[in-house]
């Protein structure tokens, strides 16, 4: 890939990922509408319909259309769907509902079709460097965007409104930037028949990469749920949620953008464990928000560093422990399953924290987390069974 067009890229994903950073805000859309968290779980559901719908196409299309003129559809989508909430009046719930969708549809096409654009552009043996890099950038988005959308809304007057017409425009202005990345750097020649990915699953449960499929989802549980109903975790006590999105977001892209070579060398069963411990600590240190905010502080720390930095390890793995012919339906499956947990997880945990209160919810969290580092644990022994050196060679 040129390092010329790079640029374009990393900046298309950053304001795409604000668009899905600002659904970190529903919650307070709707708690200024009278609404509240079971309302935002259900936007969210919807949201997940529409990730159903949006990765499937991109799964099957992809051998004909390039990703990235499908990552500047997705980034329409997205702007859409935050211009209908921006219209949306207070007892029209079912347009709310239709803004999900939209937004759904438009993120889960970018979330897959992104990797796979910039995963047929480099190397077996630079993915890994790309892909953490990428996330940086993404990452940045999603923590970010919420954090400056709290600033003009708080801080600045600004209505929840405007501030998702702003979401809109940016999301659009990422088209142009992924429309410009597409033309400076060409993909692979494309082919005239759909590519088959639904099957696939039947092989793919056999190796490897099943594991991490099942791994993505449990973290996108806890992620989702920590980022999504930060404010009403907050609630009650002295800390602020845009102190979690900023200390998140600052956390996870310094560590890929500074750590990306340190961490393709070292073995990555053993990182992946190392991450995930950090990832659960991350929610316990949640329980401790009520008896000082420095709990929450620490609570970003350690989320940022787990979960920010081993979704890239655990995303190569399902992509270089597949056979080249299946890896298009393995990174499908992959993204079907993160979605699972980041929309799916919040109409559950929306209606567990209405009605069986904040510690409930967080038990939860902390349960899909300790999941997840069992089968990381896991994944290390089977490395050590099949050779002494297996675990640096799941990722380059």
């Amino acid at each position: 890939m040129r390092q010329s067009s790079a640029p374009f890229l990393f900046a298309g994903a950053m304001l795409a990922a604000a668009g899905y950073g600002a659904t970190f805000l529903l919650a307070s859309y709707y708690r200024a509408r009278g609404g509240g968290d079971i309302e935002t779980g259900l936007t969210l559901g919807a949201a997940m319909v529409g990730t159903f719908t949006g990765v499937p196409l991109v799964g099957w299309l992809s051998g004909r259309f390039d990703a990235v003129r499908m990552c500047v559809i997705a980034c329409c989508a997205v702007a859409a769907g935050f211009l209908l909430l921006a219209s949306s009046t207070s007892s029209g719930f079912a347009l709310s509902l239709v803004s999900g969708f939209f937004i759904g549809l438009g993120w889960g096409m970018f979330y897959i079709a992104a990797p796979m654009a910039l995963s047929e552009r480099v190397t077996d043996i630079d993915r890994a460097f790309w892909f953490t890099r990428f996330g940086a950038f993404q990452m940045a988005g999603i923590g970010g965007g919420p954090v400056l959308l709290n600033l003009a809304v708080y801080q600045a007057g600004l209505s929840i409104e405007a501030a998702f017409v702003l979401v809109g425009l940016a999301c659009l202005t990422a088209s142009a930037l992924l429309w410009i990345f597409g033309t400076l750097a060409p993909g692979a020649p494309r082919i005239k028949t759909l590519r088959p990915w639904l099957r696939d699953i039947v092989v793919i449960a056999k190796g490897g990469s099943i594991r991490p499929i099942v791994m993505v989802a449990l973290g996108a549980c806890v992620f989702s749920g920590v980022l999504t109903f930060q404010s009403t975790l907050v609630q009650g006590t002295s800390a602020n949620a845009a102190t979690f999105f900023a200390v998140y977001a600052i956390t996870v892209v310094a560590a890929r953008l500074l750590l990306a070579r340190a961490l393709a060398r070292l073995p990555q069963a053993a990182l992946a464990t190392g991450l995930l411990a950090a990832m659960v600590l991350g929610v316990v240190a949640m329980f401790g928000v009520a008896f000082h905010p420095a709990f929450q502080i620490l609570a970003a720390i350690l989320t940022g560093i787990g979960y920010g930095l081993v979704y890239s390890v655990i995303q190569t793995w399902a992509v270089n422990d597949t056979p080249r012919e299946l890896r298009h339906a393995a990174l499908t499956w992959f993204v079907l399953s993160y979605f699972v947990g980041v929309f799916g997880f919040p109409v559950i945990g929306g209606w567990v924290l209405a009605h069986l209160g904040k510690s409930s919810f967080l038990a939860i969290l902390l349960v899909a987390g300790v999941a997840e580092l069992l089968i990381a644990v896991s994944i290390g022994f089977a490395h050590k069974r099949i050779a002494p050196d297996a675990s640096r060679t799941s990722m380059p």
